[in-house]
């Protein structure tokens, strides 16, 4: 009987740990084009998921989502700090921030299943820490998935999703 409560412990323990947004691969490669599915596994206290706003961290370029069956994509963008050029033309905005909305009750991401909500961009050339910010709407309540651990708190209860960008191996390649 002990043992069936501490599997169950550990059990419930690791869906807790699976419970936030996570990155399916959590590390890119400087400068290197990458696709960043944002992992979504449960609603708001047993509530669907209605829509899915990513804030994108500053420094990645050209951000493009991927379109979901039975969802609505809206694009948002702000004019840059610092331009970049791509194909010979200089870029001066670029996407922020990205929304998919459900369309119908149908199309709801419901409590007991999980979906990834994927946009490709480039990582900055500089190695570091990206936090994508998630805020996730249900029918009823939201989670806003935007803490980024700090000495005070190391493990915060909605923690942003973190994107390492590591030293490239080689020189980028142009991707579309």
């Amino acid at each position: 009987m002990k043992a069936f409560a501490l599997l169950l412990g550990l059990g419930l323990a690791a869906s807790v740990a699976q419970a936030h947004v996570v990155l399916d691969t959590p590390e890119a490669e400087a400068g290197k084009s990458f696709r960043a599915a944002l992992r979504i596994g449960h609603g708001c206290d047993g509530k669907p998921t209605r829509q899915v706003i990513v804030s994108l961290p500053e420094g990645l370029r050209g951000a493009k989502p991927q379109p979901k069956p039975g969802w609505t994509l809206q694009v948002s963008k702000a004019p840059l700090k610092t331009p970049y050029e791509s194909h010979g033309k200089p870029v001066l905005e670029d996407t922020v921030e990205v929304h998919w909305t459900a369309n119908t009750e149908a199309d709801y991401l419901q409590d007991a299943w999980f979906d990834e909500f994927v946009l490709r961009a480039t990582a900055p050339a500089q190695p570091g820490v990206l936090w994508f910010k998630v805020r996730q709407l249900c029918t009823q309540g939201e989670w806003n998935w935007a803490d980024i651990p700090s000495n005070e708190t190391p493990k915060p209860r909605a923690p942003a999703a973190k994107l390492t960008v590591k030293p490239s191996a080689a020189p980028a390649a142009h991707v579309h």
